[in-house]
């Protein structure tokens, strides 16, 4: 069949890569894609009229949405409406993620285990709030911020500062008219990505994310700097209570609310003393964590993609490779801030050669030379027996890349190594 993805960076790059070898894919495209998956299409990922358009004209058997945007936007409703086959929830089951307030009621409701909040429309009951609450405390814009809306507030004075810049300064745009205000919870994150046709659900491989800028978890908050899988955190116990206790109900909670959720729902968890409990939710997959969970995916990733989409998930096996994957994000200096763009990247090819995998996820093509064209530039992919000899290996394929201003952080994976 031909198959379309959506979206342009390092997790659409990854979906290509492993929907490319599946024996059912014919012809795949990428739109808007990234130089990395070849040709690229001159179409908006937020266009769904000029998207209906072209996967029509190309037949297109399955579409596969990559961002959260184009989600929240009804591709999905659209697609299906034409009768295109099309892989990611609906608009209202999108909402999971495009309104914190609507999941954390969601929880609420339904009895899933998450931190205390409330929600705010001013910032003078907000401040408030923070005040009577004492810090540490999370703030997170209500909406849709690329992941870069939530700030983990260690001082009652930088939980303030937050409330100024995301309702007062409009830093987060529409995403800040409502802000969510959180307890602090401890324990180590981890992210759980499971594929769903609205009643069945299968958990993948577990993986953790690095969100600070600098080595040590240190910085500001970013997309992600890098990530690991399995997590060790991840025990199969803790899974199985994830799965029982917050995969399960929330699906099902959904199809209650006439919101069946199909596709891929990630769940960001804090492992606590009390067990696991949900910190966020995202309405696909994951980036970079989309790196380092399908490579050790050992099936046909088109097969269960159509099975989400057809309701027919509880006929595909799904099974999982043995050892480790570990992603290393090289960023442009200056990322999540500003960051200069258009210098040219060496060196992709030597990194391959050693047997890593590299993701694009900001670049662009200019006279027939690959540059840089965002604040995460490439994921760099090493694999290997355990999570010591992928580290081993996704930074010596790192050493062969090379351009201006080049940033990565030196210690990604380093609490699976701690507690070994």
């Amino acid at each position: 069949m031909n198959i379309l993805v959506i979206g342009s960076g390092g997790r659409e790059h990854a979906l290509f890569w492993k929907l490319k070898e599946s024996p059912l894919t014919d012809s795949i495209y990428a739109l808007p894609g990234n130089p990395g998956m070849g040709e690229q299409i001159d179409i908006s990922a937020t266009d769904n009229e000029a998207i209906l358009k072209f996967a029509k004209e190309k037949e297109i058997g399955l579409v596969v949405v990559g961002p959260e945007i184009p989600l929240t936007n009804g591709l999905v409703n659209e697609l299906e409406s034409a009768g295109i086959r099309a892989f990611g929830p609906r608009a209202n089951a999108a909402e999971l993620e495009s309104s914190k307030s609507f999941a954390k009621d969601l929880m609420k409701k339904y009895g899933i285990p998450t931190a205390r909040y409330e929600v705010f429309t001013e910032a003078e009951p907000a401040r408030a709030y923070i005040r009577k609450e004492g810090a540490p405390i999370v703030v997170k814009a209500d909406g849709l911020a690329a992941g870069k809306g939530v700030i983990v507030a260690m001082s009652e004075q930088e939980a303030l500062d937050a409330i100024d810049a995301i309702m007062e300064d409009n830093t987060f745009g529409e995403a800040g008219t409502r802000v969510v205000i959180e307890e602090f919870m401890e324990g180590e994150e981890a992210s759980l990505l499971a594929f769903t046709d609205g009643k069945i659900i299968r958990p993948m491989i577990s993986a953790q994310d690095h969100k600070r800028a600098l080595d040590g978890d240190k910085g500001p908050n970013t997309g992600g700097m890098g990530t690991y899988a399995p997590a060790p955190v991840m025990t199969p116990e803790m899974t199985e209570r994830a799965t029982e206790e917050i995969l399960k109900p929330t699906i099902a909670a959904m199809a209650k609310e006439g919101r069946v959720y199909r596709g891929c729902l990630y769940l960001g968890l804090m492992i606590t003393k009390d067990g696991p409990k949900v910190v966020e939710f995202n309405a696909r997959f994951g980036d970079p964590e989309t790196q380092v969970v399908l490579p050790l995916l050992d099936g046909d990733l088109v097969r269960i993609m159509c099975a989400c989409s057809d309701g027919t998930l509880a006929d595909v096996p799904i099974h999982w490779k043995s050892g480790a994957a570990v992603c290393v994000v090289l960023a442009a200096d200056g990322y999540p801030a500003s960051y200069e763009k258009g210098h040219e990247i060496r060196g992709i090819r030597a990194a391959e050669d050693t047997g890593a995998l590299v993701f694009h996820a900001g670049t662009a093509k200019q006279n027939g030379k690959i540059i840089t064209n965002g604040g995460r530039v490439l994921g760099v992919v090493g694999m290997g027996e355990d999570i010591a000899s992928a580290v081993k290996k996704s930074y010596a394929a790192v050493e062969k890349i090379s351009f201006k201003d080049a940033y990565y952080r030196k210690d990604i994976a380093h609490r699976a190594l701690r507690n070994r």
